[in-house]
């Protein structure tokens, strides 16, 4: 994780072990929590199987809805119910996000290929899903309970020479739900990618990068928008890329995205 030298950052980057009551106190104090990759992969029991669960980026098709014509974006998509420690598989379906919420691809019903079984059972993504659920529990505590509606995203964005590669093509955006988790899984040759953070005003806080798999951010939607630069390659005679996984988290009431869908 590098963030900004002396920016407030730094005081939200979670570089102790991990814990529910630090991740939530953080979120309420910022809207946002920066996870340190050891300490986030120690929490998620994930140091002995990363390899087999990081290796399915590999196996990404190409994300053909683009409304700008770009071919840089590989994704596969799965949701998920998630009440308390129950975690079930939702029947596929497609991704959608009003125009409010994305402007260059919200709109449409959006069909992704699914993330695979073995992905969607991965001990990781498991506690991935429940840890973050129970963050996003105790964090919005206050509001009526209904189970989450469990959205997970998994992305390769590719550049080469001559050839950015947009990793938020939409801009500086909220996704529309409660709460957001963005997990590194691999970056490999890659300038820039830098994530940048704002308030609803739009006024930027600062920026990070995440720079080591694992490396990761909580996002409170509601009071954070989010974008991230685009990628070129370091050395242009190799192909550049940058993995991560995003998991969001929506109210099965319709949470957030409900409340402000005519913002």
């Amino acid at each position: 994780m590098v963030a900004e030298s002396g920016s407030a950052f730094h005081k939200s980057i979670m570089n102790d072990d991990l814990s529910l009551e630090r991740v939530v106190a953080t979120i309420r104090r910022a809207g946002f929590a920066l996870c340190d990759h050891a300490r986030m992969r120690a929490w998620l029991g994930a140091c002995g199987r990363w390899h087999d669960f990081s290796a399915s980026w590999n196996d990404l098709p190409e994300d053909r809805h683009m409304a700008d014509g770009g071919r840089y974006r590989r994704r596969r998509f799965a949701v998920f119910d998630l009440e308390g420690t129950s975690l079930r598989r939702a029947p596929h379906q497609p991704h959608f996000q009003a125009r409010a919420y994305n402007r260059l691809n919200g709109g449409i019903a959006r069909w992704f290929e699914p993330v695979s079984d073995g992905i969607e059972s991965h001990p990781i993504v498991r506690r991935l899903v429940c840890s973050a659920g129970e963050v996003f529990d105790t964090l919005f505590a206050g509001r009526p309970p209904s189970p989450w509606h469990v959205e997970m995203h998994q992305f390769r964005i590719e550049a080469s020479r001559g050839q950015s590669g947009l990793p938020t093509p939409e801009g500086i955006h909220r996704d529309g739900v409660d709460g957001v988790v963005v997990m590194l899984i691999d970056r490999q040759n890659v300038a820039s990618g830098i994530t940048e953070l704002f308030d609803p005003q739009k006024r930027r806080l600062g920026a990070f990068t995440l720079a080591q798999p694992g490396d990761a951010v909580f996002l409170d939607d509601a009071r954070i928008f989010h974008g991230v630069t685009p990628i070129a390659p370091l050395n242009p005679d190799l192909p550049a890329i940058r993995d991560v996984l995003v998991v969001t988290f929506q109210r099965s009431d319709g949470g957030a995205s409900a409340r402000t869908a005519r913002e």
